[in-house]
Order: C-alpha cells, then structure tokens, then sequence
C-alpha cells in the first residue's frame, strides 16, 4: 500500500476530499481520466478570459460553512446571476420580477401583476396532469407561453404536455424589482477562474492526470487502503444493471473580434424555434476585466444544446424519473457492500447537485472519515 487513498476524479469533490485528507496527515494519489483538473467547474483562458469549459458554473450559497472553506482557495467577485430571456426578440428579465411583469403586460404595481397572474391561473382547474397544466397554474398562460414552453421542452427534449407535472413544483415569482437569480447570501465567481481555485485545493497532493481508473482498476485499488470515487456509480458495476440515463449538453464556442455580444453574462432562447437553449458571454463573470483591471477587447460566447446522452458523451444531469431511481437505488446496493470505497459526488450518487452542496457532501464524508 502506497497511500491512504486513491481518489478517483480532480472535481470538486475528489478535490475537497484530498484536501482534507492531506491536511489529516494522509498520503492521497488523485487520478482523473481528463487531461485536467476541476471536473466540470474547469475554466480555460482565452484571449485573458476564463472560459467555462462545461458552461456556466455561478457559485451561491447559503451554507457559511461551506464558503468560510472555498474562500481559502480563492476570492470571489460580487458577481450577481440576472440572466435575461429572449423570445423572438423580445426581452424579458430573469427570474420572473416586477420588469418581467411590466414587459409582460405593461403592469406597474405589485397588486395589478399579482392580479393578472391570479387571472390567468384560474384557466386550469383540478390536479396539473403534466408540465404544461403546471405551469400555467402557477404563473399564468402568457409567461408560460414565451419564457417556459420553449426553452423546457429544449431542455427535455420532450413536448411539455408529455413531461411530468412534478417537475416544476414552484416558479419563483417576485412582486418586486430584484432579478438576483439565487436567494443566496453568499454568490460570486472565483477571481482567476475555477481552475486555479481547485489547483489551490490540490497544492502538493499527488495528481495523474489522462490516466483512467478502468484502465488498471486492480492495480489502482491495490495502491491505497481505500478509494474515493466520484465517477458514475454504473460504470464502477461495468454497468451490469443497465446504464443510468442522463441528459446532456453540447457547446459551440465562438471567439469574436468585438468587445460586447450580449451585455450579459447568459440570456436564455426561450422560443422553440432557436435550437439552443442559451449564450453564454464568459468575460460578464468577471465584469469584463482582465486579471489587471483593463477592459477585454475581444469575447468569447458559448451557444448551449440539450441533447440526449449516449455512452462516450458527458453526463450532465441526472434523469430523476421513476425508472432511474429505481435502477440507482440497486446500484446503491450494491455500492454499500464494497469494502474500503466511498462513492461521492453527482455521478457517484447519480443526483443534481450544486457546487455548494458538492462541497458540504465531500466536507461531511471527511470528517466522518479522518
């Protein structure tokens, strides 16, 4: 045995882990099939712009134990999430506030949006049978027309009316003038990007990267007395159950020779007819700055596809329906009798996780461990 643990995946998870782990006096060898570090929250820099490689990752938390940790590693900015919606070239602002409302239907007061929503729901009578009746109970016909329908059924894939009313069990409505996406205390971007948070996670741990852990799972396990995976729970099983679906998304990077595409970080295309779901302009999440301050000339934008996921894509977020989780919770079984491994993160334990509640995950497994 060469080492406490063999850590297999550089995300966030693995990394959280394997800075705990080093800091509790154990040796770690952290592997990663990728030729880098950070999992999905790696950034690339492109003309002095950090680029979301695996799309847009805003950290938010409510969580101060969770930020009091990530802010050793890096300082974030005061970016705030206010993304824009564009249907057929009309704007709407994000999440559904008072400057939606008053786009919408020119209302001006709280009471008139609060009565024309309450108007509109009353179209749907009885139990939501599916997403679309859901939706409309909720918010109305007209926002579900331009800013749900279309960019949900991109997402899914599937037509609203056929997807599951539980999939929306609230839309956030605010009968005010803030469109700060998340109600979170804590929100920022990592200055200098995600990557270099993560290396600064990983400082003198041991990482092999472009190795994969398939490709010598015996000899990988024979390193350490215990291994943690953070890889997807079916794969470990040489998918003997059946594989866990996912959907997944595809990007299409654009560098352009101006400085301003968008004027904001995301707008999402919530007609159906854009086949992407969303642009993404990466230099908005650091205000447009260089690492000195100076204004960037150039941009890079990301147009953003939902897709289904085949074997050899990126799994991206889980499809929590029934059938899923019932084929997860077997793989759960059959994960709780393996000695010395601990599965963790979004593909170890096959659910939608946010970076904080990644981090809080790997955080509650070390010290239950060290």
């Amino acid at each position: 045995m060469m080492y406490d643990y063999l850590i297999v995946g550089a995300g966030l998870y693995g990394a959280v882990f394997a800075q705990q782990a080093k800091k509790a006096g154990k040796s770690v060898l952290v592997i990663d099939k990728r030729p880098n570090i950070a999992g999905n929250v790696y950034t690339e820099e492109v003309e002095g712009i950090n680029v979301h490689k695996y799309g847009a990752h805003i950290f938010h938390t409510n969580n101060k134990k969770v930020w009091d940790y990530i802010t050793k590693f890096a300082e974030f900015n005061r970016f705030t999430n206010s993304p824009v919606a564009n249907y057929k070239g009309e704007l709407y602002s994000l999440p559904f506030n008072m400057y939606t409302f008053n786009k919408m239907w020119g209302v001006v007061t709280p009471e008139e949006a609060a009565a024309k929503i309450e108007e509109q729901r009353k179209e749907i009578t009885g139990e939501p049978k599916n997403l679309e009746e859901q939706a409309i109970s909720l918010v109305g016909r007209d926002i579900y027309e331009k800013l749900i329908k279309g960019y949900t059924e991109k997402q899914w894939g599937r037509d609203c009316k056929e997807l599951p009313a539980f999939i929306i069990k609230r839309l956030p409505v605010r009968l005010t003038f803030d469109n700060n996406y998340f109600n979170a205390l804590y929100q920022g971007i990592p200055v200098g990007g995600y990557t270099q948070m993560v290396a600064n996670m990983l400082e003198g741990i041991e990482v092999r990267l472009d190795t994969d852990y398939f490709a010598d799972k015996a000899g990988f396990d024979a390193m350490a007395e215990k291994v943690v995976y953070t890889g997807p729970i079916d794969a470990y099983f040489n998918f003997s159950l059946g594989t866990l679906e996912y959907r997944s998304v595809r990007f299409e990077n654009e560098l352009l020779d101006k400085p301003n595409f968008q004027g904001n970080a995301a707008v999402n295309y919530t007609d159906r007819e854009t086949p992407w779901t969303r642009i993404i302009e990466h230099k908005w999440f650091e205000f447009g700055k260089d690492k000195n301050g100076n204004d960037l000339p150039k941009t890079v934008i990301s147009r953003e596809y939902s897709s289904e996921w085949k074997p050899g894509d990126e799994p991206y977020y889980p499809v929590n329906d029934e059938k899923n989780g019932a084929l997860y919770a077997e793989y759960k079984k059959l994960a709780e009798k393996e000695k010395n491994i601990i599965f963790g993160g979004r593909l170890g334990e096959y659910k939608y996780y946010d970076m904080d509640a990644v981090i809080a995950a790997a955080l509650d497994k070390a010290e239950e461990e060290l």
